[in-house]
């Protein structure tokens, strides 16, 4: 279940950048504090792409992941490359070591494989919600209700509402 739901998650992605033209794609927004939805993009994929690229080593640290300027500037590229970390997320669970900067000081953390996903699912919906709020007067950009909304909210919608 979580694969899918990150797979559906990065697809939602997609079909937003299918929607958005070169120009908004890479124009500084105030809603999101002068950076560009392409910068969020970029962002996103370079997490996941931090995961995959250490998954085998086994030493996860998000700070230290390339910074590739070409997927804040080139929707096509950040698409591509969607696609390229959807398809090799299906991994084994494994532990992990999750190596951060805190209050400047590298400390190191138990972690596992489909922990660190999850956390990577979480901060892509994070950034989709501030994408959202940026997008939302946008009238030939359609959103999905769901994007940018945390499953848990979603569930509890659908219980209260019925």
């Amino acid at each position: 279940m979580l694969f899918q739901s990150v797979t559906h998650n990065l697809s939602q992605l997609s079909v937003l950048l299918q929607q958005m033209t070169d120009e908004f794609y890479t124009m500084p927004v105030t809603e999101l504090g002068g950076a560009s939805v392409g910068e969020h993009i970029r962002h996103i994929i370079e997490l996941y792409e931090c995961l995959l690229s250490r998954y085998d080593e086994g030493v996860v640290n998000y700070d230290d992941r390339k910074r590739d300027k070409t997927l804040q500037s080139c929707k096509t590229a950040a698409t591509e490359r969607i696609e390229v970390v959807s398809a090799a997320l299906l991994k084994q669970n494994k532990n992990l070591i999750l190596r951060q900067m805190v209050g400047g000081s590298i400390m190191e953390f138990e972690s596992n494989y489909y922990r660190e996903l999850l956390y990577n699912f979480e901060h892509t919906i994070h950034h989709q919600a501030l994408i959202k709020v940026a997008l939302i007067n946008i009238k030939d950009i359609a959103i999905s209700e769901d994007f940018g909304v945390a499953p848990s909210t979603l569930e509890y919608r659908k219980n209260v509402h019925g």
